[in-house]
């Protein structure tokens, strides 16, 4: 019995099923979809003002590294279904480019700066002595998918003297915008908006300090 299997493995029968077999393998995988690629985003902040006369606090303001919870925190975009607000998910192939509590620092530092809201604006990086330290914290950075489409925003802000810890200003910011389309794009598009509505509130309540 061995001996004919051995037989009919090496005939011309045999040889030509394998090579249809092997065929068909690398035609299913050839009709496999390609793998989708990462895509990165990220959020800038626009200034639409003419910088101040003089600062108005005069001293260095540290801006530091904001802080956020669980997903916020992390580098793939975050979204929720309107459906089930309380359970956040994560896109697999949709990233920022830097995490959130880092590139809404940076990009408000350089909003501050631009509208020369303090003789110098920092990062805890330059390791200056500051004489006020500004904070800041993501509460909401998602889009919102489902029967209400659009995204959510929410940032509070604290300003304190570093010296003696005297809480100087404290207050949330929260924008939503609704979406006309869909799409990770669209949301980015929309949390811009957002970020930029945001950023000058800040500033203008700054102003007034």
């Amino acid at each position: 019995m061995i001996h004919k299997w051995v037989r009919w493995l090496s005939s011309g029968v045999a040889k030509s099923v394998v090579t249809v077999v092997l065929l068909v393998m690398l035609a299913a995988c050839a009709a496999q979809a390609p793998v989708p690629q990462d895509k990165y985003y990220r959020l800038q902040a626009i200034p639409a003002f003419q910088p101040l006369s003089s600062p108005v606090l005069s001293g260095v303001l540290e801006i530091e590294r904001f802080t956020a919870d669980g997903l916020t925190a992390g580098r793939p975009i975050v979204y929720v279904d309107a459906a089930d607000p309380n359970q956040l998910r994560e896109y697999h192939y949709h990233f920022w480019t830097q995490a959130p509590t880092i590139m809404l620092r940076d990009e408000l530092v350089t909003y501050l700066r631009q509208a020369g809201v303090a003789t110098n604006v920092v990062t805890p990086e330059m390791r200056l002595e500051a004489d006020y330290a500004l904070g800041g914290r993501i509460r909401l950075l998602e889009q919102v998918i489902g029967s209400k489409k659009g995204t959510a925003m929410e940032l509070e802000i604290s300003l304190r003297n570093p010296r003696d810890g005297q809480l100087l200003f404290l207050k949330s910011y929260r924008h939503d915008v609704e979406q006309s389309t869909v799409g990770v794009a669209a949301a980015v598009d929309s949390l811009n908006e957002a970020l930029n509505i945001i950023y000058a509130d800040i500033l203008a309540d700054l102003k007034n300090l």
